[in-house]
């Protein structure tokens, strides 16, 4: 049986026409262009659908792992509200979650250390959120496997 995230992801590959796409494509599609989810869900999405081997990111680019032509959209498909319930909380949401536990900044000066961090650096959100981490002596082991499937493709040597 084919699931709504398989719906979803074969309606973007069919739309663009293209069998690879940038994460910025499909979560922007999703957000921006069919209004299906907020950016924020948008991206929360992608991950859970690369976390799931939905699709398979090599580089920029993401791929299928199913054969999308087999699948047909339903006319008018709109995804249900099932599929904004059903994810789970993203790895670097719940790094922000402990370093606000842990530190004596709340989660805007969180977010903000990492996304300058993350710009600085010019790393994924998730890496610079561990080396915030490492900043306040905090261990975050139990993350790695997840954060692996964002930065799997960068030769970064960071000890944490």
């Amino acid at each position: 049986m084919v699931s709504e995230e398989e719906i979803i992801i074969t309606f973007l590959f069919k739309r663009s026409g293209k069998t690879k796409l940038s994460f910025s494509d499909l979560y922007l599609t999703l957000s921006m262009n069919l209004n299906w989810f907020t950016p924020e869900e948008a991206k929360e999405f992608v991950t859970f659908a690369l976390k799931q081997k939905l699709l398979t990111k090599k580089g920029e680019a993401i791929t299928t792992n199913f054969d999308y032509d087999k699948i047909v959209v339903p006319v008018g498909f709109v995804p249900s509200k099932m599929a904004f319930e059903e994810k789970e909380e993203t790895v670097l949401e719940k790094i922000v979650k402990q370093l606000v536990e842990k530190t004596d900044l709340d989660k805007r000066q969180i977010v903000e250390k990492i996304n300058a961090t993350a710009k600085e650096k010019n790393i994924t959100t998730e890496v610079a959120a561990l080396l915030i981490g490492k900043e306040y002596d905090i261990s975050f082991e139990d993350f790695f496997k997840e954060i692996d499937v964002f930065s799997s493709n960068f030769n970064l040597n960071i000890t944490i």
